[in-house]
């Protein structure tokens, strides 16, 4: 049993409080993404949880065992919990093998084979077993530095940022190969990032953290969809925002009258729609419409920029689309929305509250 459990805890620096009362569970065999801005408490966590970092309350529990408590500290050595750090921290005079079998026991140091299965493990070829170090990519010392990290077969694994240095197409294939990796060793990992793509694609749960709180903790496709407030929505990507009237499951807005899911405040509300949720087609006589302002090409999809024939007062709106499908800037085109959208009470109206779930 490996499950984390985290329960009122509150730390910091000096007079600085950086977490306050905090409450997070991992589930045994799961990897959950902590995702925060800068400064939202990501590491300060890891370094509670890890031991390096004494909360001021709270308590912490790894694989059912309390390692931070009234009356309870256990040293970091002996909690099990192996932590991987943005720059991996090879040891430059050891070999790929040597890194990795530093991680296991002594006696169990020259045992090749558990090197070669852990490099395997973690997608890389034996043949790089004798290489050094500097001899590798950034996205290989990572693979490197979590196979080393794996090979006691830790409680848990904390990942600090691990791919943060790497280049787009590195951080692509290192995530995955390392998702895959914590899978095949039927790992609990945290990863901490700041990164909205990261934390939906590799992780089972998704803990957005501000200011020293959790905001929500979900699955990815929950969190996503389903927002908690506009703060957690604009966060974790492109969102639309719009002012409409909302009653009996459905809402009055510029883009027509539309299903809601989730909670559903009545009277004024701001609309939350994704992008993608925003259909353009070719234009049609008494069908909403809309000129095409901006378009960013990524390939795989564009980000299209509306202004609506009579704007009333609303900001242009964002389309997403895929990249073969993207119109040219002034064409018209038709807008429709597809599925329900997220209503939250208008901030005009009705002050803001902090909510916070998970």
């Amino acid at each position: 049993m490996s499950e984390v459990v985290l329960r009122g805890v509150t730390a910091g620096y000096g007079g600085e409080e950086v977490l306050s009362e905090v409450d997070l569970t991992v589930r045994e065999g799961t990897t959950t993404a902590v995702l925060g801005g800068s400064g939202s408490g990501k590491t300060t966590l890891l370094r509670v949880i890890a031991g390096f970092l004494p909360p001021r309350s709270g308590t912490v529990a790894v694989g059912g065992s309390p390692v931070v408590g009234p009356g309870t500290w256990v040293p970091p050595e002996r909690r099990g919990v192996a932590y991987v750090r943005q720059d991996g921290a090879l040891f430059p005079h050891l070999s790929v093998a040597g890194n990795i079998a530093f991680g296991l026991p002594r006696p169990r140091r020259r045992h090749r084979e558990r090197v070669l299965e852990l490099l395997d493990l973690v997608d890389l070829p034996a043949s790089m077993a004798d290489r050094r170090p500097d001899q590798l990519s950034g996205g290989q010392q990572q693979r490197v530095a979590l196979a080393r990290a794996l090979a006691p077969g830790p409680a848990l694994v904390l990942l600090d940022e691990p791919f943060s240095s790497l280049d787009a197409t590195l951080r692509a294939a290192t995530r995955e190969a390392t998702a895959r990796a914590l899978k095949g060793a039927g790992a609990t990992a945290i990863l901490v990032t700041h990164d909205q793509e990261e934390a939906l694609s590799i992780a089972d749960e998704v803990a957005i953290l501000a200011a020293g709180r959790f905001r929500q903790v979900g699955r990815p496709e929950v969190v996503y969809r389903e927002p908690v407030d506009t703060g957690v929505a604009t966060f974790l990507g492109d969102t639309v925002l719009l002012p409409g009237t909302a009653a009996h499951g459905q809402v009055e807005c510029r883009l027509g009258r539309l299903p809601v899911s989730g909670p559903q405040p009545g009277g004024l509300v701001e609309v939350m729609i994704r992008p993608e949720q925003i259909s353009l087609t070719a234009a049609t006589a008494g069908a909403l419409d809309a000129t095409v302002g901006r378009v960013t090409y990524f390939g795989h999809d564009a980000l299209v920029e509306l202004v609506l024939a009579d704007p009333a007062g609303v900001s242009p709106l964002r389309a997403r689309v895929m990249g073969p499908q993207a119109p040219a800037p002034g064409d018209r085109v038709g807008v429709s929305v597809q599925g329900p959208v997220r209503t939250f009470p208008d901030r005009r109206t009705n002050p803001p509250v902090a909510t916070v779930s998970g």
